[in-house]
This record gives structure tokens, sequence and C-alpha cells, in this order.
């Protein structure tokens, strides 16, 4: 079979690359082309664009990309029609992702959603859009069925991807000594995957380090972004560690985070965190009067009520961050009780291989057409 997959993040090219391997051992003819990265191109995937090249966040950022993401937009039509795959398989992305999926349905491509748009955060009637020209949807989150169902649309759970790469993870035993860590007990920061992440994230992080002369800290850096955005962690005598962040969180005692896939991975390592997020003040106040949830964390939305600490766009500055950092860093009950919120989290999700699940149900859908 021929599939084409388009993933616009580095977690979703993480995420489609596990799939493809899946996909690749269920059906040994499969042919892969698409939108993505360095993850996919080694799971064998034909790279018609990079997704660094579309790499954007925020309204406003959006709005000054707009004409690269039109540009884009057309390139992947025509090569979807081109190509002439049996399924396309869309990995999150939703606004560029919800555009090339009412694009292949007019012209007959069956659509297949990994991991979904957030449509239950906002603007929740995008359901029906989905519904309409998607042919089958695979939640990663264990209350989007029930969301779905409102809209008379029985989707599955197939697990979360995070768990899948969890299990994968087998721990550096050398990464404390490595990494001269074999002193204090550490303080993992996570500033983020994205260059305005990072960029607005890290430098409030480090300005509490001074607070915690008993700790160590260490920010958890990735590669595919400039090496002097950390520069900052390196004057403060701050330690960062590239593309090991599941090693630094089965060390950490404590940790804080930026928003996004990386609290659920610090929640199912069992690291206390403060979740953190801050945008540009015209983009915070457009998703203020959009968004209609009550937590922007994966750990508090999928526990169903706080678990963890969310200090958010004013209320991110260092008084704060240091006030919920002691409190969960030293043992103590807020400590215990979101060890206690972990745990609910981790039944929630489950233990099914989203991956595998994926796989099988895609090709399953396939081999009936």
């Amino acid at each position: 079979m021929k599939y084409y997959l388009i993933a616009g993040e580095r977690s979703g090219d993480l995420h489609a690359s596990n799939l493809m391997d899946e996909l690749t051992r269920m059906d040994q003819k499969a042919i892969f082309r698409g939108m993505g990265g360095g993850y996919m191109e080694k799971a064998g995937l034909q790279v018609t664009a990079h997704y660094e090249e579309m790499a954007m966040m925020g309204f406003v950022e959006v709005l000054l990309g707009f004409r690269k993401v039109i540009r884009y937009l057309s390139l992947i039509k025509k090569d979807l029609l081109n190509f002439k795959p049996d399924a396309l398989i869309l990995i999150d992305y939703g606004g560029f992702n919800m555009k090339i999926a009412k694009f292949a349905s007019k012209v007959g491509i069956p659509v297949h959603y990994y991991i979904p748009p957030k449509v239950w955060a906002w603007n929740q009637r995008r359901a029906l859009t989905l519904k309409k020209h998607v042919t089958s949807l695979y939640t990663i989150l264990p209350f989007e069925p029930d969301f779905f169902s409102t809209f008379d649309w029985e989707v599955p759970y197939v697990g979360n991807p995070v768990r899948d790469e969890l299990v994968k993870f087998s721990p550096n035993i050398t990464f404390k000594s490595h990494n001269n860590l074999d002193g204090k007990p550490v303080i993992a920061l996570l500033p983020g995957s994205r260059k305005q992440e990072v960029s607005g994230m890290l430098s409030t992080m480090l300005g509490v380090v001074r607070q915690f002369p008993q700790w160590s800290f260490v920010v958890a850096g990735v590669d595919n972004l400039p090496a002097d955005i950390y520069q900052d962690a390196e004057k403060h005598g701050i330690k960062t560690v590239f593309n090991q962040t599941y090693d630094l969180l089965n060390i950490a005692h404590a940790a804080v985070v930026t928003s996004g896939t990386a609290t659920l991975e610090t929640a199912l390592f069992n690291v206390p965190q403060v979740v953190v997020y801050k945008t540009s003040p015209i983009t915070y106040s457009i998703a203020k009067h959009l968004v209609k949830i009550p937590f922007i964390s994966l750990v508090n939305l999928i526990a169903g009520h706080e678990v963890v600490r969310e200090l958010i766009q004013d209320a991110y500055n260092e008084a704060r961050l240091v006030e919920e950092l002691s409190a969960i860093a030293e043992k103590g009950l807020q400590r215990q009780a979101v060890l206690k919120g972990y745990l609910e989290v981790q039944e929630k999700i489950g233990h099914k291989k989203a991956s595998q699940e994926t796989a099988r149900l895609i090709v399953e859908s396939l081999s009936m057409a």
C-alpha cells in the first residue's frame, strides 16, 4: 500500500515514525511519502517537505507566515494527486492538516487522522468538519471518545503514544556520572521544543535557580534548535543536556515544564512538576477568548481536576515559580497530592500501544476497502 503522511512538529514526527514502523511490520509492501522530519525519514519516508520549514506558533506568528502556509498547502496537494496514496495519514498539526483533509476527501483519498486536533478546547463544532472529511479518527486522550460521541461519531481510543515511548525507554546508567550529577538532587527544566517556547520560557526558569542552592538544575535541550538559544543557562552555570529528556526525568526530583506533551511525559515518570506557559500578549488575549477549557496541561485535563499547578502568562513569574516549586520539591502534602494524582492519570491512559493499535486499524480498513 502507498501511504502519505503529514506531521508538522517534532513530537508528531516521532509518533508518526513509530506508526510507520508498525505499518511496515504489518504491510511489507508499504511505501511512505509526505511531510515530516528526521524520525520519519529514518523510518522510510520520501520527504516532500520538512516540518521545520513550517514551524510557527500562536495566532500572530501564523498570520505572519500565511504566505508560506499557502505555498506548502499547494505543494502537498499537488504531490498527493501525483502520488495517489491508498491512505492519507494526518498526525496532529490541526490547522494545516484539516485543510489537507478537506482537499483529500474531495478527490477521493481516504483520510486517517492519528492524534486529532484538540477541537474540544475551542470552537467545538470543528468536530463536525472533521467528521465530514475524515474517514477514520484515532484518539489518544481517554476523554476524547466521549467528546466525539456528542457529535454522533464513535471513534476509538488507541492509547497514548507518549506511553509507547516510555515503554521503549532504557535508562542510561552512566547519565548522572557523565554529567557530574552525583551530588545534589536534580530539578529538571523543560522549556519546550520550539524556538519561540525556549526563548520565552527559559529566562524565568533560570531566574529562580539562585533561590535553591540545595538543588542541581539541568535544562532539557533539543538539538534541532540553535545551540545559542541555551547560552543563558551556561551563563548561570546550568548544564544543558541535549536529546536526553527521558534520562533527565528518570533521575529528577521535581521539574518545571512548559505546557505541552512534556507535562504528560513528566507525570508518567512520576516527577512532581510546575506547568508554565507564556506567549505574546496579543496571542494570549485571543486565546483567552477562544479557549473554553479549565486547564492547559494534559495532566490536569486527563485527570479532570487540578493535579499540577499551572502558571500561565502574568502568573508565570519568578516569585510564583519559587513558591510553587518549593511546595513540590520538599516533602509535604502538595508533593504527595501530585504523586497521587499521577496514579489516576496513569490508570486512565491505560496500557494500549497506540502506534500498533492505530496501524492495525488502518491496515484492516484498507483490506476491507
